[in-house]
């Protein structure tokens, strides 16, 4: 069964692609400047002195910036593909029951507007 060209899950999940590799990126080079901060550290330098040197945003600011992001993502695709199973005849409790959440959580999910990508 071929698929509707507005589908709304697919959109989502392809935002969703797209986070995911700008993701993997971030988390690429997060991973690379740890080893630098390591490698400061262990030459003797103290955390003051990294810290102060180190460019904004600072390591852990673009870590969660960058799963703040992949969570907004995900949680379109989670919406966009429970409204689909939703239109598709599927109960409540049965999407519930493949999400591995709660009836009241798929219940929440149905009936909130999607929100539009960023």
């Amino acid at each position: 069964m071929a698929q509707p060209p507005d589908d709304a899950a697919v959109e989502a999940l392809n935002a969703l692609v797209d986070q995911l590799m700008r993701t993997r990126a971030e988390l690429g080079q997060a991973v690379e400047r740890a080893h630098e901060l390591v490698a400061l550290r262990n030459s003797g330098h103290t955390w003051v002195e990294i810290v102060r040197a180190e460019q904004r945003p600072l390591i852990i600011e673009r870590i969660s910036q960058a799963l703040d992001d992949l969570g907004v993502a995900g949680s379109r695709f989670r919406r966009e593909e429970a409204l689909a199973l939703a239109r598709e005849d599927v109960s409540i409790t049965d999407i519930s029951k493949m999400f591995g959440v709660s009836r009241q959580r798929v219940s929440t999910l149905v009936q909130e507007q999607a929100v539009p990508p960023a």
